[in-house]
């Protein structure tokens, strides 16, 4: 007899991808066990393994949805139409505002990706990079000149200004939407003075 799936076990797997979130964020990967995963959870060890067959796979589950929302949450901007200045504004307002309650997944990223498989790693480095480039795009717009024909520096400026919103992300982790729309703005005004001169 095939086993039905509970009406409510997307709400259960959302709680136990962001508890385990803290609980990885808080303990290390390393050092988190499932049993505290199911414990911090509130439920059975057991229950834990009905949704995932290992901790590898909660890992893997955990990084690819938190990705996959990133990605499509910058994909969905509306930029059409609008000059590199405004478009970088509303992507970097749209990052850190995607990253507001999904710190300890992003602290997770940034220490657990090299923890899987060289396969699996592949195709999450594939959801990043697309959000890389696209920053990276209107980076090069803003300064073709300079940036349109050196991708070492391209490269450079990009990985510097994902570089602010990364430390804003860990070190702001309870900064609201409003904050996080100053922040954007200050880092795009940083970029565009500081691309112009390079």
């Amino acid at each position: 007899m095939v086993r039905t799936i509970a009406r409510d076990h997307g709400e259960k797997r959302q709680h136990i991808l962001r508890t385990a979130a803290r609980v990885f964020a808080e303990q290390g990967y390393d050092r988190a066990s499932m049993n505290l995963v199911a414990q911090e959870c509130g439920v059975s060890k057991a229950n834990i393994y009905h949704y995932y067959d290992s901790k590898d796979a909660l890992l893997l589950d955990l990084l690819q949805g938190h990705l996959t929302a990133l990605r499509d949450r910058v994909a969905a901007v509306p930029l059409a139409g609008l000059e590199p200045e405004e478009r970088l504004h509303l992507i970097l307002r749209e990052i850190l505002l995607a990253q507001q309650g999904g710190e300890d997944e992003h602290k997770i990223l940034l220490t657990g990706l090299a923890l899987i498989g060289a396969e699996e790693q592949k195709a999450l480095r594939q959801l990043q990079r697309e959000v890389v480039d696209q920053v990276s795009a209107i980076l090069r717009d803003l300064a073709p000149e300079s940036l349109g024909t050196d991708r070492a520096k391209l490269r450079a400026v990009t990985m510097s200004v994902f570089g602010m919103l990364n430390w804003y992300t860990m070190w702001k982790p309870n900064a609201g939407a409003g904050a996080r729309e100053t922040y954007a703005r200050l880092v795009t005004d940083f970029a565009l003075g500081g691309v112009r001169g390079i």
